[in-house]
């Protein structure tokens, strides 16, 4: 059945603890994907099927509302002619076309909410599906990098990791060891000053920004006043 039995567990899963929890993250990431696109497929496929229930339901209803008006006018014909039993006999199919015509609303009603429904799980679970491949995509790529740094450091300063790059109970714990003895080699560096200042200048931007934004929609509300 895969990672996932069902759809709510796709879509209430918390990547990070998965992951915590693998020997293998990057098979499980690579899991994780195949099962989201996988029932990303079949829940567009049940609201295919919901889409052309709507549409048959529809056309029942419409056929059972004109059944109610005509069968109301032939009543209305009968009484004129003086033929009660018929006018009767029309009412009958008339409340019997007008019963019908209720539950297929109420169905329609359902198919409604239920694609509704799988909407709001369609756009949940690409939203799952676009945050597990930025991750997996995220997570090895700092996985080759953290490496490839460790493995350099250690070469220059003569310092042996114990197997750090493929035995860790944890995966997150693994990668935050690697770049946390990377980052311990360049203790001592100044900080980027011109990076900071970029951030200090780019946050002033969008302030001035959002107030002239907010200047010019207040304007455009007092002329409409």
């Amino acid at each position: 059945m895969g990672i996932f039995s069902r759809f709510s567990d796709i879509v209430n899963s918390n990547i990070n603890a998965i992951l915590e929890k693998a020997e293998d993250p990057e098979k499980i990431v690579r899991l994780m994907i195949q099962e989201m696109e996988d029932t990303l497929v079949e829940v567009r496929s049940a609201a295919a099927r919901s889409i052309a229930d709507k549409k048959l339901l529809n056309r029942k209803l419409e056929a059972l509302e004109r059944d109610v008006v005509e069968w109301e006018a032939k009543a209305e014909l009968a009484l004129t002619k003086g033929r009660e039993d018929l006018a009767k006999a029309a009412l009958i199919e008339k409340n019997n076309a007008d019963q019908a015509a209720q539950s297929i609303r109420e169905e329609y009603q359902a198919v409604e909410e239920g694609l509704g429904k799988l909407n709001d799980d369609i756009a949940r679970l690409e939203a799952k599906l676009k945050d597990a491949k930025l991750r997996q995509q995220s997570l090895l790529s700092r996985h080759a990098t953290a490496s490839k740094r460790l493995k350099a450091r250690n070469l220059t300063h003569s310092y042996k990791v114990d197997d750090a790059l493929t035995r860790f109970e944890q995966y997150q714990r693994r990668m935050e060891d690697v770049e946390s003895r990377v980052e311990a080699y360049d203790l001592g560096t100044p900080k980027d000053l011109d990076h900071e200042f970029a951030n200090l200048e780019a946050e002033e931007s969008i302030r001035d920004d959002f107030e002239r934004l907010k200047a010019r929609l207040a304007e455009r509300e007092g002329q409409q006043h």
